[in-house]
């Protein structure tokens, strides 16, 4: 004989049954709860409301025709109306004799007790999310139960997993489970509680499932009991759990102004949800269009929706979120699209629809760069060239006679230093440095002074260089230019036969650059010894003086190989990359350092003389003695281990204080003040009292100004050069795979790993270097891996 609940099932029976004991609420329920009406919300979207869509470069995703796609606000204004006659018409429905349980009644006799025994078909909680109909088999200890769920898995599980039992059923059989939950699933309708609700509230009424079964379906028969306890368990609109006991719980109705916050939640969520969804198509799209025809970064930022979502997936990818919602957007976004939450997958999504080129600077992005000038500085650069005076014009020593080089890399743009030499009479060199004059155009406080100190240095990029200056300005009022009249600060020494300074002088001045030479060229003209280019060879002379002088004062010499790479359309998939190595230890380069180690010492002995307060740097020697390497080659080798041990520098403002690497008694940054704002707070200083006018910054101003500016200065050179390994990883990609390479070991970093100079390349990695290997060896290496974005380099010795 087929049980009730079986019949019921099998004749298809319907939602609201009438009961002689209890009238169901279907009885009861005005015709409208359960037909949609015009002024539903899916009707108001279809009666003429504006349809949204989201339009970008073509792609245009609308609603469809339900008008599932909508604003918050407008659902919400429906559900409100929705709810306002909901409470008009409870004064006509509350005249209606229910008969629903009272309220008084005591929860111990609502809260029937029930046991676990064999056969009871229940619901339990597994793996904290999950919920399962299973039936109880046996006893598993002496709390634990074995049951067989409804996917016919048997299991263990505790009595606190289960979360709800079926009443009526004693000795269910487990492979019915699943026709239990398909009739189940034709009962359930959510929008039931809502009439439900209504009713209950008005007559104050609590409810367990089984009664609330009763009302709805007419019945308390198990599968209705169950279908109801599935609606009020699973509710968090409008019901709230009043008290749970054994495996069962009382429910009462929300109050209606919590209902609505809480339907307005909803409501809120489920556009949102949709409005992802429709975000997620266009970055689906996006990416699969060509990359020529993918949608332009500005693009995206037309309408707020999608800029909100788009700048949130970008501030996630760069680590920058604003706040907790803002990463909750991305992650979001990240989840629907199947990604992991992770930076790296942000960032090659916003690659992947055009948003960013595919090799991006992220820490141009993360280090908040300032790469433009607002149009108050331009202009205010732009009246400096047209307007502006000399004030020294009339104390400016002409040193127009003499033979300028201006040396330095071939890609410079802002050209700061020069030089000049000459033999005196009783045999002694005497050489200028030359030094370009920014502080005659721009005056301190002046609002381009303000914004060079906060940028504090010129970034020098291998796809772009960001000028402390605007470049106009930089270019064509500061910058030293071959045969053209050019202000200057000229720092004249005169040098012992040791090398030792033996006068100097600081004078404004005008010189005329006579040539422009890069390194190459002036390493060149130094190795033909030509007889028209003497003064280039006493200047040669004059760095070799110094460089032995330096060397006897306990100086080290920290010569590198130093890449430079040009990367052209770095927009590009495939950017055009020209690849360079220096040696700092070329003559040409050597030459130039020595001589602006030379103008630091002099300024900083001129400070001294004069008690000027200046940026004084110094560094302590190491306390391991430089001879502990003198085992090692010179060059790189020698350098990298002298490197290791270098203590940090240090600043004083008021004296000199001696930089024990340099080898010198004191040393003041000088010579680049169109491209470091420390230099150029030098030249205020120097020109202040070359004037005779007050110094215009005391050493404690200048204390917490170079403070600030170092802070800016360090992010410019971490960007340096995590952009330049980044280009030389990118470069190594595109190298065939299996070129050699020459690599020289620095040093061993544990057993046979060591530490390698890539010496056509300028990059130091890692690698197992074979037996017998010492530092200072050569050896030939391949690379098998190289992954810039990830900043991975393998290399192996072959």
């Amino acid at each position: 004989m087929k049980s009730p609940m079986a019949t019921r099932a099998m004749s298809g029976c319907s939602l609201f049954r009438s009961s002689t004991c209890c009238p169901p609420l279907s009885a009861f329920l005005s015709r409208r709860y359960f037909h949609p009406r015009p002024s539903t919300l899916c009707g108001s979207l279809r009666l003429g409301h504006p349809t949204p869509r989201f339009r970008l470069d073509g792609l245009v995703f609308r609603c469809d025709a339900s008008g599932r796609s909508r604003f918050a606000h407008s659902l919400v204004d429906c559900v409100m109306e929705e709810l306002a006659e909901i409470r008009a018409s409870r004064r006509i429905r509350a005249s209606i004799k229910m008969g629903l349980p009272s309220s008084k009644e005591l929860f111990e006799v609502k809260l029937e007790k029930r046991t676990l025994q064999k056969g009871l078909l229940l619901e339990f909680r597994k793996d904290s999310q999950k919920l399962l109909l299973a039936v109880v088999q046996k006893p598993d200890g002496k709390k634990n139960w074995m049951v067989y769920d409804q996917n016919g898995t048997l299991s263990s599980i505790r009595p606190q997993q289960v979360t709800y039992v079926v009443p009526g059923i004693e000795d269910f059989d487990h492979t019915k489970i699943a026709d239990f939950v398909q009739n189940a699933q034709d009962l359930l309708d959510p929008s039931i509680l809502e009439c439900a609700w209504v009713e209950l509230l008005e007559n104050n009424k609590s409810v367990t499932a089984e009664e609330l079964a009763e009302i709805i379906y007419g019945s308390r028969d198990p599968l209705e009991s169950y279908c109801a306890h599935h609606l009020l368990s699973r509710d968090d609109i409008y019901f709230n759990t009043m008290e749970t006991k054994g495996f069962c719980s009382v429910y009462e109705p929300r109050p209606t102004v919590q209902v609505e916050e809480l339907l307005h939640r909803k409501l809120v969520k489920e556009v949102s949800e949709k409005e992802l969804e429709e975000f997620v198509q266009l970055l689906i799209s996006a990416k699969e269009m060509p990359p020529r025809s993918k949608p332009s970064k500005s693009s995206w930022l037309i309408e707020d929706k999608v800029k909100r979502r788009i700048e949130a997936l970008e501030a996630y990818a760069i680590d920058a979120c604003r706040n907790e919602e803002q990463k909750k957007t991305a992650g979001n976004i990240l989840k629907a699209m199947g990604l992991s939450k992770t930076s790296s997958a942000a960032v090659n999504l916003l690659i992947d629809i055009g948003y960013f080129p595919v090799h991006v600077s992220l820490d141009l992005l993360k280090f908040n760069i300032h790469t433009d000038y607002s149009d108050e500085v331009l202009s205010a650069a732009e009246n400096l060239l047209m307007l502006s005076s000399d004030p020294d014009e009339n104390n400016r020593k002409d040193l127009t006679f003499l033979k300028v080089y201006a040396i330095d890399v071939e890609a410079a743009d802002e050209l700061d230093d020069a030089l000049s030499a000459t033999r005196l009479p009783d045999g002694r060199i005497r050489v200028w440095i030359h030094v370009a004059d920014p502080s005659c155009l721009v005056e301190p406080h002046s609002i381009v002074d303000r914004e060079a100190m906060r940028r504090g240095t010129s970034i020098f990029l291998p796809t772009a260089t960001f000028p402390m200056f605007p470049e106009k300005l930089a270019m064509d009022g500061m910058s030293l230019q071959q045969g053209k009249l050019c202000k200057a600060v000229s720092v004249s020494v005169t040098l012992h036969e040791d090398g030792s300074i033996a006068e100097y002088t600081v004078d404004n001045s005008v010189i005329r650059p006579t040539y422009m030479l890069t390194y190459e060229s002036a390493s060149e003209l130094l190795h033909l010894n030509l007889e028209e280019e003497a003064e280039l060879r006493i200047l040669s002379e004059a760095a070799s003086l110094r460089s032995q002088w330096r060397r006897h004062q306990g100086a080290i010499d920290t010569a590198m190989i130093e890449p430079r790479i040009k990367v052209t359309n770095p927009d590009d998939p495939e950017p055009s990359l020209s690849l360079y190595v220096e040696d700092q230890s070329d003559p040409a380069m050597r030459l130039v350092s020595e001589m602006m180690i030379l103008c630091g010492e002099a300024i900083a002995s001129f400070g001294s003389c004069n008690n000027i307060p200046l940026p004084y740097r110094g560094q302590p020697q190491s306390n391991i003695s430089v001879s502990a390497f003198d085992h090692l080659p010179e060059g790189p080798v020698r350098s990298s281990a002298y490197v290791r041990i270098m203590r940090a520098a240090e600043m004083d403002f008021r004296n000199p204080i001696r930089h024990g690497v340099l080898g010198v008694p004191g040393y003041v940054q000088f010579t680049s003040p169109i491209r470091r704002y420390v230099d150029l707070l030098a030249h205020y200083q120097v020109k202040a009292f070359l004037r005779g006018e007050p110094i215009p910054f005391s050493a404690g101003e200048l204390e917490g100004m170079v403070c600030i500016v170092n802070m800016h200065a360090r992010v410019a050179r971490r960007l340096y050069s995590s952009s330049l390994r980044y280009w030389l990883l990118e470069y190594l990609r595109r190298q065939p795979r299996k070129r050699k390479f020459h690599a020289l070991i620095l040093r061993f970093i544990k057993d046979r790993m060591a530490a390698l100079l890539l010496t056509e390349v300028g990059i130091q990695a890692s690698a197992i270097v074979s037996v017998g290997k010492q530092a200072g060896d050569e050896i030939v290496v391949v690379v098998e891996e190289a992954h810039p974005r990830d900043d991975v380099l393998s290399i192996k010795e072959i």
